[in-house]
């Protein structure tokens, strides 16, 4: 398999596009390739797959990422469903310290979107019954995992829902500002 990849201003994340060969019968594609995925720069070692439903359109789930040892880099896809999938420069030491890239990905494409460790990283369901499937190269560590507030306005993005029509998690809700975060990437 391979993908295109799209850069962006911030280094790092990437939008990968496969292949989708369609026949009479629907469609087939790689959803996962090594070697397609070192051919454009990625080299991480995925060891977790996991697998997310929101039943409502504007379930938000962010901004989350894990300090290291235990970092995540994240490789996303929508199985069903539409997102807009989210990450955030948290690398302090970065010219684009603080600056987001965000992704609409759909069930009806073959894009992915490879996010690196140094960005915490959140979506929002922009239908309902939607389904997220990623894969991390790290294990879920309780004690490195951190959180952004998803409304911080020093990030510059702008969900694309109402906050009071936002379905989120009281634990996503009470995530401090970027501002106030003293825990993040050198």
């Amino acid at each position: 398999m391979s993908f295109t990849a799209t850069r962006f201003e911030i280094e790092g994340p990437l939008r990968l596009t496969g292949k989708r060969f369609g026949v009479s019968r629907g469609w087939f594609t790689e959803t996962y390739s090594q070697a397609g995925l070192e051919q454009v720069g990625i080299s991480n070692a995925f060891i977790q797959d996991n697998h997310s439903y929101s039943a409502k359109r504007g379930t938000i789930r962010g901004m989350h990422y894990q300090l290291p040892p235990t970092a995540q880099a994240k490789l996303i896809r929508a199985l069903r469903g539409r997102i807009i999938s989210v990450a955030v420069d948290i690398r302090r030491a970065s010219p684009s310290f603080g600056r987001h890239v965000a992704v609409g990905l759909a069930a009806d494409t073959a894009d992915h979107f490879f996010i690196p460790a140094g960005f915490a990283h959140g979506f929002c369901t922009l239908e309902d019954d939607s389904e997220v499937f990623y894969k991390v190269d790290a294990y879920y560590s309780p004690k490195d995992e951190r959180g952004i507030l998803w409304r911080d306005p020093a990030l510059g993005f702008s969900w694309p829902v109402l906050e009071a029509e936002a379905t989120i998690s009281p634990k996503d809700i009470d995530h401090p500002p970027l501002a106030q975060q003293s825990d993040l990437f050198p």
